[in-house]
């Protein structure tokens, strides 16, 4: 045992190792079908018994010696890990061509570790986000020795949780991502120069039209995913079918899920789990206060993971937990356990009120509120669900809130506590001046002291075809939510911020309805949001009695 082990074991509140001898043998070749070499560290203990503990696979195109702390922390408890360098990364042959590759090479490596001398006859997958998905590429058709999957921060459709979720292109996430996979593979110092500077390569490359060249302002090149990302916009796009992994879930191995609240992949990793669940499939979930690289989400992926593998590969068959699902419930910071997701709970709406006001109340006849959208000058996208570090989670929303372009709408102080707690919806009755625009709200907790921090955010994006208007050119919007668990607690007040914008936390709407790539037309327009007895606006909240 090393001494990074030892600190981080303690820091994830990991079970005693069972050895500290383990071995690593690096830069072993994969073979794929095509002839291309991957390569992988493979760590065991290294006085394993004749044929070897089970294995653990984690394939990654993030790099060997990034994640090897996690293949030693198996190790150390009783397994072999088998981590591996995607297809044109560090070291494996290819061209890194993101998700494509990974069902095709993912197979051919588990029949590779069947083949192996040190294979026992179980398997079982761990990692996050990309790590993850690498995972749902070979889950719907796995080998029988396939015996467990750890699922975490991911989800099995990459088009729908991360690139468009609500229609809306997630600019910021995708050029972080972007200059993060350009930039890794330098030495170690100019790697961590570029990381930091990866905030300020993103704000000015949000800003670059038309889309198609906000690559090049990010990594000074043309990135042929970026491109295909941009021009495959549509719903529905066939481009998407061999990199969509959650359509066949009759045989995916017992999976346990783990997420966070800010997570960009929050929305469809809960929908994974019910529709595994719905499926007839093992499953459990997990989630915590956490953003999307949250170490401290990331020590509960591998305590989970673990504790996952120990019941299901036969170590320790006695571990495990009394409910499917555990949620951490921000605001009483507490752990509850819950025997499905979502757990029952009594839709309560709050509507919106004339003078900014945010009440259980039906509301009475008053004018519509009117906000001014410039797509030159869009709203911040401060806070929610990013991929870049500074920018995501729970933040203060003073500079978006003074904004003009954003309606904010809060309730009385609260005379008790109010726990919310699952799938959250705003139905909006809205006038556009414009056939294209987005809709985006955010629900916030007001504490005492006036300070607004954000809890949940939805956003969709309008087209003509998306907008159903009445003879008063008034048109009706339902906009999901990321799942919550929040309680607001006594003298907190409830806010909803209503706006067309996030950017570029979402990208902003032109307004021109040019295709996405190539928009370069800035077209601003006047919103209104009614609230009056025929056109009840509200935020759908599903409270419970977790408080």
């Amino acid at each position: 045992m090393t001494l990074p082990s030892r600190v981080l074991a303690r820091l994830a509140k990991l079970p005693s190792a069972h050895t500290y001898e383990v071995s690593v043998e690096r830069d072993v070749a994969t073979k794929m079908e095509d002839g291309a070499v991957l390569l992988a560290d493979r760590w065991y203990p290294t006085r394993s018994r004749a044929g070897g503990p089970p294995v653990v696979l984690m394939r990654s195109p993030y790099g060997r010696r990034q994640v090897g702390i996690v293949g030693r922390l198996f190790a150390e408890r009783g397994y072999q890990v088998l981590v591996q360098s995607c297809r044109g990364t560090f070291g494996s042959d290819g061209d890194f061509d993101p998700f494509h590759n990974e069902q095709a090479d993912g197979r051919a490596t588990l029949e590779w570790i069947a083949g192996q001398p040190w294979f026992e006859g179980r398997v079982a997958t761990f990692g996050p986000s990309y790590l993850g998905l690498v995972q749902w590429a070979v889950a719907e058709d796995p080998p029988p020795y396939l015996k467990a999957m750890a699922l975490d921060v991911t989800a099995g459709s990459f088009r729908d949780s991360v690139v468009y979720p609500g229609g809306s292109f997630a600019l910021e996430t995708s050029l972080a991502w972007l200059h993060q996979v350009t930039n890794q593979e330098r030495p170690l110092l100019a790697a961590l120069l570029e990381q930091r500077r990866t905030p300020r390569v993103v704000r000015k490359a949000a800003k670059v039209l038309p889309l198609r060249d906000a690559d090049r302002a990010t990594i000074g090149r043309h990135a042929g995913f970026f491109q295909d990302w941009l021009v495959h916009e549509e719903p529905g796009d066939p481009w998407w079918d061999p990199i969509t992994f959650d359509r066949r879930l009759a045989e995916v191995p017992p999976a346990s899920l783990v997420g966070g609240w800010y997570d960009i992949f929050l929305p469809r990793q809960v929908a994974d789990f019910g529709a595994l669940r719905a499926a007839g499939r093992e499953a459990r979930l997990t989630i915590g206060p956490w953003t999307h690289a949250s170490p401290a989400g990331m020590a509960e992926a591998v305590r989970d993971g673990l504790e996952w593998f120990d019941v299901h590969l036969g170590l320790r068959p006695e571990r495990g937990r009394p409910h499917p699902v555990r949620v951490f419930v921000m605001g009483s910071k507490r752990w509850v356990g819950l025997e499905d997701w979502p757990p029952p709970t009594a839709p309560q709406p709050w509507y919106l009120q004339a003078g900014g006001r945010l009440s259980p109340a039906p509301p009475s006849a008053s004018p519509a509120d009117h906000y001014h959208y410039d797509p030159a000058d869009p709203a911040p996208g401060i806070g929610g669900p990013s991929l870049m570090a500074p920018n995501a989670g729970r933040k203060n929303q003073a500079a978006r809130e003074a904004r003009d372009d954003v309606l904010v709408y809060t309730s009385e102080p609260l005379a008790e506590e109010l726990t919310v707690i699952g799938p959250l919806r705003a139905d909006l009755h809205l006038r556009s001046s414009v056939e294209h625009t987005d809709v985006f709200v955010r629900l916030c907790d007001v504490d005492q002291k006036g300070v607004s921090t954000n809890i949940a955010d939805g956003i969709v994006r309008l087209g003509p075809a998306d907008i159903a208007r009445g003879a008063d050119g008034v048109f009706a919007v339902a906009v999901d939510m990321w799942p919550t668990a929040n309680t607001f607690r006594r003298g907190h007040q409830l806010r909803l911020q209503v706006s067309s914008a996030a950017h570029p936390l979402f990208v902003r709407n032109t307004g021109s309805g040019e295709r996405l790539a190539s928009a370069s037309e800035l077209r601003p327009s006047d919103h209104e949001v009614l609230h009056d007895p025929e056109h009840a606006s509200a935020v759908i909240l599903p409270v419970g009695g977790f408080g």
